[in-house]
């Protein structure tokens, strides 16, 4: 019986502290028991990060939580992850980086219509605290207006 595939597995704290200024997609390496416990949903983001070094991009504090049928060969649940990206690819980033500071944020892990685990990166501008509020004030204003266009009806 195959295993259930989730939506996504999301960093949504990042989208309040970044500006995204462009994504890539990226494969992941993984090992078996690292991708059946993804596929249950098993994975935290919040304080992942990624890193350029010797030309891969490696991918640090994802938690992938221990899968609970495995044996003595589970795996260890923070281990650094090789993300899979094109030699040009991570030069580019590589390149961004240094010249403009930006930073280099896993978003989201998701499944492609293969089957495949993918990861989303993205380079990303720190925001200063007066756009966290207004980002804020922007979400609390499109709740409201959802509101009122619901009772209307």
């Amino acid at each position: 019986m195959p295993l259930p595939t989730p939506k996504e597995i999301v960093n949504r704290k990042a989208r309040h502290e970044y500006h995204f200024i462009q994504e890539f997609e990226a494969g992941i390496s993984l090992l078996g028991t690292e991708v059946k416990s993804v596929r249950l949903g098993n994975a935290n983001m919040s304080d992942a990060y990624c890193l350029v070094r010797d030309g891969q991009i490696i991918l640090k504090n994802l938690f992938i939580a221990e899968y609970e049928h495995g044996n003595i060969h589970n795996h260890q649940p923070k281990r650094d992850r090789i993300l899979l990206l094109r030699k040009t690819e991570i030069n580019k980033i590589e390149r961004r980086i240094k010249e403009k500071g930006y930073t280099l944020i896993p978003y989201r892990i998701y499944f492609s219509g293969r089957g495949l685990i993918k990861v989303e990166l993205v380079l990303a501008q720190g925001k200063k605290t007066y756009d966290k509020r207004e980002s804020i004030k922007e979400r609390d204003n499109k709740r409201m207006l959802d509101r009122i266009k619901k009772s209307d009806y």
